[in-house]
């Protein structure tokens, strides 16, 4: 395994700009007739299983009119773009439960659903139960209306369908980190070479039950020619209430700025506006993610709602020792509360994030 930081510009398609991208369809994947088909009749015949979603496999439900739509999603994510957005579902025809039956189904086919939080669900969501705002520092990034900064998630892919849109605004805003580093590598190339260095991650912040305060990853990964990247500034910052963390330095400091700074530069990011029934999957090595502030419905029924799904997705990408969020394999028994068979997985818990 070679490690060696080669401090060159690295191109392919994972270095994608969103201006270049805004004007096109190739990242959009429209689904045909007979994948359609297959994927509502699966998820239809899923929700009359009603099995435990802890314990269901692809296996159950295999795939063959939808096989090249998987590959393609798989493909994407791993030497790809790092994303696609699958588009075609009629989610409002038969509702939430063979919606987020369907979702689940695309996601065993791509990978291990992962605990999302302290109950062990495997199917969570993305829903303003709460009107905090980002500056309360008890507020949950999923469960708030505001802008989030740019980021990546606890796992190998996150993946978001629609159920409902926003009335105004919450676009899904995705950002190479290809591109991100290129940038930092021209405007700066004496701030690049620490990216690759370890920092201290807030694991306290992430997760309560975390076994110590932080974690150390560098910021990027460069391995036998594929470049993978692991960012959120703002973990970064928290450690630092820690005494026993290191205190960033002058030059730490100017690069996690540089890096949101170029992040959030116009023509970097892509946003797209979720229709109900789209699903992006995304690689978190690949690209970051973020949301813009967006206004709801004021009936409650018809506030912009997504569900999630992490997935762990061992294809042997590598990577150097360490890198990214470290993962309690074996948190323990979950609180009581969970919710694991999909009619109730796709409702939220009002409650959360209040």
């Amino acid at each position: 395994m070679s490690t060696t930081i080669d401090l060159s510009p690295i191109s392919g398609p994972s270095a994608w700009r969103g201006d270049e991208l805004a004007g096109s369809t190739e990242w959009i994947y429209h689904l045909s007739d007979a994948e359609r088909d297959e994927l509502e009749a699966a998820g239809r015949r899923f929700v009359a299983d009603d099995p435990d979603l802890r314990t269901v496999t692809a296996a159950d439900y295999p795939l063959d009119a939808a096989a090249g739509l998987i590959e393609e999603c798989a493909q994407q994510m791993d030497s790809g773009r790092g994303f696609i957005l699958v588009r075609g579902l009629r989610t409002e025809e038969y509702g939430d439960a063979v919606a987020g039956a369907i979702f689940y189904l695309m996601g065993l086919h791509l990978g291990a659903p992962m605990p999302q939080n302290q109950y062990g669900d495997v199917l969570d969501h993305v829903i303003a139960t709460s009107n905090k705002t980002m500056d309360d520092p008890t507020a949950l990034p999923s469960r708030v209306r505001d802008r989030l900064p740019f980021h990546s998630d606890s796992s190998d892919v996150v993946a978001l369908m629609c159920l409902r849109g926003a009335r105004e605004g919450g676009a899904s805003s995705l950002v190479s980190g290809t591109t991100i580093y290129n940038e930092i590598l021209r405007r700066r190339p004496d701030l690049a070479p620490l990216l690759f260095e370890p920092w201290h991650w807030d694991w306290r912040r992430q997760d309560p039950d975390a076994p110590a305060d932080t974690y150390e990853s560098p910021i990027c990964s460069y391995v036998d020619g594929i470049f993978s990247t692991y960012a959120g500034a703002q973990m970064i910052f928290t450690a630092q209430e820690y005494p026993e963390v290191p205190r960033l330095t002058e030059a730490q400091i100017e690069l996690l700025h540089l890096f949101d700074e170029i992040a959030q530069e116009p023509g970097l990011p892509l946003d797209m506006d979720f229709q109900p029934g789209d699903v992006q999957w995304l690689l978190n090595y690949a690209a970051l993610h973020s949301r813009t502030e967006y206004v709801d419905y004021p009936e409650p029924e018809r506030r912009r709602h997504l569900l999630r799904l992490w997935l762990r997705r061992d294809v042997g990408r590598p990577l150097v020792p360490g890198f990214g969020k470290t993962v309690i394999e074996d948190a323990g028994e979950p609180l009581p509360g969970g919710r694991f068979k999909i009619a109730d997985a796709v409702a939220p818990n009002e409650s959360w994030g209040l």
